[in-house]
């Protein structure tokens, strides 16, 4: 019973790289990626604009209130842009939360760069706190022409194995908490 107490244990942190993998390899989602890696044109910044479209929500186990804290946003491709999420705990105790990101339309995620997210990171949040959750993008300059609204969508889902790990003091060192 131990072990496969541990292998449940091993496989929850299995998830998110596998998630990676996934997205990557078989359905050809960028994920994440640094400004190193987006190339910028100055004549598509100061010609185009996209609006992004921001969602999110969270799995009915989660007592968490989620959302954008704006609707839209209007962007000029090839340009950096942040974007404020918020997270509230409603619950009675500390809980951990993960992230899944998605992209709307499939053809427009392999244009839409995360630089910096909150998402795939395990976020800890203490009974009643509340906090604000950037995440900073760069639409490729490359995006298709026909495609004018991109939707970014965030669905936050408890984390089981390491709640019950921060109920019992054996929070593991990557949980991400809030700051005193």
């Amino acid at each position: 019973m131990l072990g496969v107490a541990l292998a449940a244990f091993g496989f929850a942190f299995a998830l998110v790289p596998l998630y990676r993998i996934a997205c990557q390899k078989v359905f050809g989602v960028r994920l994440e990626q640094g400004p190193a890696q987006v190339r910028a044109s100055d004549a598509a910044i100061k010609e185009r604009w996209v609006t992004v479209q921001f969602d999110g929500g969270v799995n009915s186990k989660l007592p968490w209130q989620f959302k954008p804290e704006q609707a839209t946003m209007q962007v000029q491709p090839g340009r950096q842009y942040e974007a404020l999420y918020f997270a509230s705990n409603d619950g009675d105790r500390a809980i951990v939360g993960n992230a899944v990101p998605s992209v709307a339309p499939a053809r427009a995620s392999k244009y839409f760069n995360k630089t910096e997210c909150f998402c795939f990171t395990a976020q800890t949040l203490q009974a009643g706190e509340s906090r604000d959750m950037p995440v900073r993008f760069i639409v490729d300059p490359d995006l298709p022409a026909n495609v004018k609204t991109i939707t970014l969508s965030y669905t936050f889902y408890k984390n089981d194995s390491q709640t019950a790990a921060l109920s019992t003091g054996k929070a593991p060192a990557d949980t991400v908490r809030a700051a005193p």
